[in-house]
């Protein structure tokens, strides 16, 4: 999977992603555009020079019906965004799948804001159906802190027809911030909805953390083996407190590092889908498919 966006875009490009709908106003200005551009594909070549299907997801994670509306921008910047992630990934012939990426309502590190069940399910449906409209191949949730709003995003999810990713904001004590554990929030959310998840990961976190919540005993369970399959990794081994509310990520994981850990947790948890969050570039992903297309077994990531 793709790595960091939005901090590169920061850092690199000196582009401002803080209005309302963030990165998916970048769309439309010459500069977002390149930016953007510049970003995955360097992302897409790394997968095609080691044979790795790519999964890439659009700028949209703050660009839900609410925000849409009030941000000045048009009401089809979901479709704008699909159309233009379509562009690129049509310029490198490799299997790539593109991804409607869709976000919490309040704050995906601490919880805060986010909606119940039904209204959760009430406040995506646009968003969810801007997508299929559009032509994702998938859509995908990212970051989400509590159970009842991933439950009702799935739901709305559901109803669009294409395969969908619940990715959970987890803690190393194996729950999500608000106390479900990760066994727990996969078999509810399978058992509320018509059509399944293709599968659970998590965003936004270093891969150690990871390492810790599967090793918790009740996570060690079938469902969890079976539905837990990737990861966006994090550089920095902070807690969420930590990295709420910071512009930039001091890495304290070199690619190498960062590629061991995730490789262990390919190894040993059957993670497939695998890519960066914060404080990641094209060196981190690139370390990633080499160390994952080389078959290799690392050493569990504290025994190194």
């Amino acid at each position: 999977m793709e790595g960091a966006l939005g901090e590169r875009l920061k850092r690199e490009f000196g582009l401002d992603i803080s209005g309302n709908v963030g990165m998916a106003s970048l769309v439309y200005n010459a500069e977002g555009r390149n930016a953007l551009r510049s970003l995955w594909l360097q992302y897409l070549s790394i997968a095609n020079e080691y044979g790795l299907p790519f999964l890439a997801t659009t700028p949209t994670r703050r660009a839900n019906h609410k925000r849409v509306l009030h941000s000045g921008y048009s009401i089809s910047i979901i479709k704008d965004n699909v159309k233009f992630l379509q562009s690129v990934l049509k310029e490198i012939d490799h299997p790539s799948y593109l991804g409607g990426l869709m976000g919490c309502r309040g704050n995906a590190y601490t919880g805060e804001g986010n909606l119940s069940e039904d209204d959760a399910f009430k406040f995506h449906r646009w968003q969810a159906g801007e997508f299929a409209e559009a032509g994702a191949n998938f859509l995908f949730a990212g970051i989400m802190p509590t159970l009842p709003e991933a439950t009702g995003m799935a739901r709305a999810m559901t109803d669009t027809g294409l395969p969908y990713i619940i990715s959970f904001t987890i803690k190393p004590d194996g729950c999500l911030i608000d106390g479900t554990t990760i066994n727990d929030a996969i078999n509810i959310v399978d058992s509320k909805v018509s059509a399944k998840p293709l599968c659970y990961m998590t965003n936004c976190i270093h891969p150690r953390f990871v390492v810790s919540a599967l090793e918790q005993p009740f996570n060690q369970t079938d469902i969890v083996n079976m539905r837990f399959r990737g990861i966006q990794a994090n550089t920095a081994e902070l807690e969420y407190k930590d990295i709420d509310g910071s512009d930039l990520i001091k890495a304290t994981s070199s690619p190498e590092s960062l590629a061991a850990d995730i490789a262990y947790l390919h190894q040993r948890f059957n993670l497939s889908i695998l890519g960066g969050c914060c404080g990641t570039d094209n060196r981190h992903i690139t370390e990633i498919a080499k160390s994952i297309s080389s078959g290799h077994h690392p050493l569990h990531p504290f025994e190194r």
